[in-house]
């Protein structure tokens, strides 16, 4: 199989098509690079002859190192973080320019805010009438598996800005011209496609380099268990952040590791398995404390569903240490279920419920969604 050619090379060979010459602005950060690790803006300067003027950022800035930067002296550009403000781009960030150029690559799952920064930028050229080039790379995750519940709109937020499942099943370019469609944004969309990708291909079975997304996505494999025990943040258990293995190992000083993974070792969940792990995270919750817990271990990613694995983990944890366990609050609401989009998990979780019936009743409304969304299938 060869390999998958991103939108960013097609374009570049298409020497940046209508806006050769032209005066852009683009969305991006550091790993928005070609296989060859030359970034999109060296690509718009040299193959497209293009006036950068400005580079809009989101969540973690242009470094991915969480730190805002007005200029970033390595590529002479200025920029703009567009997530720390207002969330989208303003006018004064497109009047001067023809276009608006994104080029960030996605990891399928709807709480990453990276489809939150698209959608505000595609809603920002619907409003100031700029054309916006998406240029499509592959979702990590394939594109055939939808998991995870659909966001109820009382719970849209830059965690979930779209009524769709935790697991989307859309390229970045297919999800674009999909919000634009959706929420009646008015902007003039245009993809430029990937040539070689399917489907079925999970990231590394593109031949791309993974360049890490932002600070807790080190590899491609973190993408797969992200859609289950991202939902660890909804809860005083640690999610792995501050060690090498952010969302692969979770626990806390009062879990019995051993413990833990013999249980969910026993429920019969598919394509994972568990052993126990002790880990001390430099930051984030229990930073220089010793943690005990499990790793999850991926044994069929076909077969494995981190979604409902993620219930299980949290709902075994609640069960096993009733006095212990703490569903987090952010300014008063539960956390869990901005995750989820949906209040279900976390109240049959409480009720005693078993995960599997509670993730049937959630995903039993995909359906709908599945056949909606082919409609935007490029691929």
């Amino acid at each position: 199989m060869g390999r998958v050619k991103i939108g960013l090379e097609v374009y570049a060979e298409e020497e940046f098509r209508d806006l050769r010459g032209g005066c852009i602005a683009i969305v991006a950060n550091q790993s928005s690079m070609t296989p060859q690790f030359t970034h999109v803006i060296d690509e718009a300067r040299v193959k497209g002859k293009c006036k950068v003027k400005r580079v809009l950022t989101p969540e973690h800035g242009f470094k991915i190192v969480d730190s805002i930067e007005e200029r970033d002296d390595d590529y002479d550009v200025e920029l703009k973080n567009i997530y720390s403000e207002n969330l989208k781009p303003n006018k004064s960030d497109l009047e001067d320019v023809d276009a608006l150029i994104f080029d960030l690559q996605d990891v399928g799952v709807r709480w990453y805010t990276y489809i939150s920064t698209l959608y505000h930028c595609i809603e920002a050229c619907g409003e100031y009438s700029k054309p916006i080039i998406v240029l499509d790379r592959p979702n990590p995750l394939t594109g055939e598996i939808v998991e995870g519940a659909i966001l109820k709109p009382q719970y849209r937020s830059p965690i979930g800005i779209a009524e769709i499942p935790v697991r989307y099943g859309l390229t970045i370019g297919e999800l674009a011209t999909y919000l634009n469609e959706k929420y009646h944004l008015k902007a003039e969309v245009k993809v430029v496609a990937m040539e070689g990708w399917s489907r079925s291909l999970w990231f590394d079975q593109t031949g791309l380099p993974w360049m890490y997304t932002s600070p807790n996505m080190p590899t491609h494999e973190t993408t797969q268990v992200y859609v289950g025990t991202c939902l660890i943040e909804g809860t005083n258990i640690s999610e792995g952040r501050g060690t090498a293995k952010p969302f692969h190992i979770i626990g806390a000083p009062w879990i019995k590791g051993k413990k833990l993974a013999e249980e969910l070792n026993r429920v019969g969940l598919t394509g994972v398995g568990f052993r126990p792990v002790a880990f001390k995270p430099c930051k984030g919750k229990y930073a220089g404390k010793i943690c005990s817990g499990v790793e999850l271990h991926i044994t069929d990613r076909d077969s494995f569903r981190p979604f409902l694995t993620g219930i299980q983990v949290i709902s075994t944890v609640k069960r096993l240490y009733p006095d212990r366990f703490k569903w987090r609050k952010v300014k008063g609401v539960y956390w869990i279920d901005m995750l989820t989009g949906d209040d279900r998990v976390r109240r049959g979780i409480d009720d005693g419920g078993d995960p599997w019936s509670i993730v049937d009743e959630l995903e039993g409304e995909l359906l709908k969604y599945v056949y909606e969304k082919e409609n935007y299938h490029i691929y």
